[in-house]
């Protein structure tokens, strides 16, 4: 069982100094590194399902970092930024400017298809298979409701996209697929910042199915 944030900072980082709170987001951080990487081995589906989930257990952490770099702060420490924080505040910074997203998943074999949402003025949604283009219709999975630009927005900020890495691919783990799925996203911007693509061959982020489902694919019918 997972504890709240509260309970966790009285029993964790309440009278700490900030090197001992230091200690403690390492180790959150550690923690949440070492789930992703277990979601995203693709061996991962033939382990013993454990409760509470992978998936679960990286929410609390996340919320427990939180909560500690607040209190790293308040013990008198400057907290300094990794890089791949930095890449993903940045993300987060810039996802109310995000005008346009594309992403394409396919095979050689089979195609790809490309799923665009256009976000300027309100939210427009197609699909895109060979020259076919055909209307897309997203809906809001809380309120069973078709999305609006807002909500599309707030679903992309729960999938921490910014921690993404920029490219997955199975030689991570060992070995090698030819062929398969290889699926690429990119996101545009309307005040100047550059583009930020990712891309991955047979190989997906630890929340690939969530962000799926937020384009309307049936991951389960695909699966």
């Amino acid at each position: 069982m997972m504890i709240s944030p509260e309970s966790y900072y009285e029993e964790y980082l309440k009278g700490k100094t900030k090197e001992e709170i230091m200690t403690a987001i390492r180790g959150l951080k550690q923690e949440i590194g070492h789930l992703k990487n277990s979601m995203e081995n693709p061996y991962d589906g033939m382990k013993t399902v454990i409760h509470p989930s992978e998936d679960t257990r990286i929410y609390w952490s996340r919320e427990y970092l939180d909560i500690a770099k607040q209190a790293y702060v308040e013990a008198g420490g400057t907290y300094t930024l990794s890089k791949s924080e930095e890449k993903a505040a940045d993300f987060d910074a810039n996802i109310n400017a995000i005008c346009k997203i594309t992403f394409s998943i396919g095979g050689y074999f089979g195609g790809y298809r490309s799923y665009v949402v256009e976000l300027l003025d309100g939210l427009k949604a197609y699909t895109k298979l060979w020259e076919d283009e055909e209307p897309l219709s997203l809906w809001d999975d809380d309120n069973q409701e078709p999305c609006t630009k807002d909500t599309f927005i707030a679903a992309l900020k729960d999938l921490h996209i910014g921690e993404w890495r920029r490219h997955y691919t199975t030689k991570r783990f060992g070995y090698m697929v030819l062929d398969g799925t290889q699926w690429e996203l990119e996101f545009e911007y309307s005040n100047g910042h550059k583009p930020v693509r990712f891309d991955g061959d047979n190989s997906y982020p630890y929340n690939f199915d969530k962000f799926q489902r937020l384009f309307g694919i049936d991951v389960t019918e695909e699966d």
